[in-house]
């Protein structure tokens, strides 16, 4: 997700202004992969005029639709390269924002942009991931797998942009509201200790939870574990099943809520 930056020191260091653009509220593995190796290849790169927040979106396209050629072409040179691949795209995915916001050009069509592209990357890579488990196995259960997978995962990311558009309808204020209550959610949490290490393990710890939200980033991970050790089938088992979960418990907690006009909750940052 693309964000305003925070307000950073005149005096700050280019590291520091860059890290400020890290989402707070990353996913998974991003949190401390992808993310932090993007943060790096910006120190390098992130004020060169050739380059621009949405031609880094072009690229993150452009080596998913490598992975998810190597995927389907098969082999195991083929898989390790597809594996690279797949976390360069994601890498960039997570360069194009924080080159964003440290020049200060957020903007709506690179958000817009941005998010489009990530969609269209789930369908290529479960898609080849898809076809790569039914030429091994033969069998055709790992196309419905993919198929499903892509199907509630698709009605998940819908689910949560429709609840936006509702309560945008009966409060135009909504937003800024939601925006209110995260910077209070953020404002309140407290360092456990005085100890930057022990915080930083406190914190390494919280975030594998988010493993179990089974979103995009975990997805960099799936795929790459099941091309990596040949388990392509069991993947999207796992991919399959887990939207389906989540598909189905997002549709029903969602509509819920505005049955029964539980705004408040609504106001939480929503996850997918």
């Amino acid at each position: 997700m693309i964000e305003s930056a925070q307000a950073t020191p005149a005096t700050a260091t280019r590291f520091e202004r860059l890290w400020a653009t890290k989402n707070k509220d990353d996913e998974w593995w991003s949190s401390f992969v992808t993310s932090p190796i993007a943060i790096a290849l910006n120190m390098v790169v992130v004020d060169w005029p050739i380059l621009t927040p949405n031609r880094i979106t072009v690229l993150s396209m452009l080596a998913g639709g490598v992975a998810s050629f190597l995927i389907v072409k098969g082999g195991f040179y083929s898989f390790l390269w597809a594996v690279f691949f797949l976390h360069l795209s994601h890498i960039f995915d997570c360069m194009d924002g924080q080159m964003a916001k440290y020049r200060g050009i957020s903007s709506p069509f690179g958000s817009y942009f941005d998010k489009v592209t990530d969609q269209l990357k789930v369908f290529l890579f479960f898609g080849a991931a898809a076809y790569a488990a039914y030429k091994q196995t033969g069998e055709v259960t790992p196309v419905f797998l993919g198929f499903i997978g892509v199907s509630f995962y698709f009605i998940r990311v819908y689910v949560k942009y429709l609840t936006i558009f509702i309560e945008m309808e009966n409060d135009p204020e909504y937003l800024a509201d939601c925006s209110a209550v995260a910077a209070k959610q953020r404002g309140t949490q407290k360092a456990h200790s005085s100890s930057r290490i022990w915080n930083g393990l406190l914190w390494f710890l919280g975030e594998q939870r988010k493993f179990f939200l089974f979103n995009e980033t975990v997805f960099i991970f799936l795929i790459s574990f099941g091309l990596l050790f040949d388990r392509l089938t069991e993947i999207l088992w796992v991919f399959a099943v887990s939207q389906v979960y989540y598909g189905l418990r997002r549709s029903f907690q969602r509509g819920s809520q505005i049955y029964r006009s539980h705004h408040l909750d609504l106001l939480k940052p929503l996850e997918k």
